[in-house]
């Protein structure tokens, strides 16, 4: 229980410091465009959101992917958080996931009924990644050294952009209401069929179309942060599996790239079966007890 409370307290204080540019809401509302918009955070935040500090990583790789320069620093300081904690950002500080905690916790609450997704689902997130934040921007460029750039794609329909950057714009700007037109449009309906299915999904928008989950996803397995399960005390009780908010089965694979690290497992494991530690105590882990302790 205290785990929990720490996490949501955790999520509160990323959503609040990722778009703590409050001023933007007074006067003349300005998108933040100080020294903090250099750092890229790893997590799922629009750039375009009056409140934002920080940049996007997906929107980042996009603008450079569309004036087709390798993202370096993107690739990089994104990377280095992977290598650290793997996924952990997704399920401690990024504000987008919160959201979709928070409304599954209230479809539960009225009682609506719940929908599994199937696994091969979590592909789509990969295919998101590759296609819509790395190809297609490259792909609508503009032939030559001086063409025009790519479109960033992912930006146009992410559900969180329309949330935090699309509607606080136009509230704030009344100017742009009249420019508003079809992209605006759809954008609003992909936001509005995600909202809902928030109510009846576990974190669908994370397991099936996050391009950054999907790459942070990858360091799962190398990075610092690793999660072990003793084979000898779980049980496969599947107490686990119901309190996770991505619907894994940790003792199926501890460093899953689907497990966003929150640790709600450790909390519900009866028996103690679910540890957390690093690479190295995991290595010694499994040379002294066998591969059976950590499936």
């Amino acid at each position: 229980m205290i785990q929990k409370i720490i996490r949501r307290i955790s999520q509160v204080f990323g959503a609040l410091l990722a778009n703590s540019y409050f001023t933007a809401w007074d006067g003349d509302p300005q998108i933040y465009q100080g020294r903090l918009k250099g750092i890229v955070g790893p997590i799922l935040n629009c750039y375009a959101c009056p409140s934002a500090r920080v940049s996007c990583p997906a929107g980042s790789a996009q603008h450079f992917a569309a004036l087709k320069i390798i993202p370096y620093y993107v690739i990089g300081s994104v990377g280095l958080v992977g290598v650290l904690i793997g996924k952990a950002t997704c399920g401690w500080i990024c504000p987008f996931g919160f959201l979709q905690e928070i409304l599954y916790k209230l479809g539960r609450w009225v009682k609506l009924p719940k929908v599994k997704i199937p696994q091969w689902t979590k592909w789509g997130k990969y295919i998101v990644l590759v296609g819509l934040v790395i190809l297609a921007p490259i792909l609508t460029a503009e032939p030559g050294e001086f063409g025009a750039p790519g479109q960033t794609i992912f930006c146009k329909v992410c559900p969180q952009g329309a949330l935090e950057g699309g509607i606080p714009q136009v509230l704030l700007h009344p100017d742009l209401r009249g420019l508003l037109g079809v992209l605006f449009t759809s954008k609003m309906i992909i936001l509005g069929v995600f909202l809902v299915a928030f109510l009846f999904i576990k974190r669908p928008f994370c397991r099936v179309f996050c391009p950054i989950g999907a790459f942070l996803g990858l360091f799962n397995k190398i990075s610092l942060l690793q999660f072990t399960v003793d084979g000898h005390t779980c049980t496969k009780c599947g107490l686990c599996k119901k309190v996770c908010p991505v619907d894994i089965s940790i003792y199926e694979d501890p460093n899953s790239a689907e497990c966003i690290r929150c640790g709600d497992c450790i909390s519900a494991c009866k028996f103690g079966s679910i540890k957390v530690g690093t690479i190295f105590n995991k290595a010694i882990q499994v040379k002294e007890e066998g591969s059976c302790s950590v499936k």
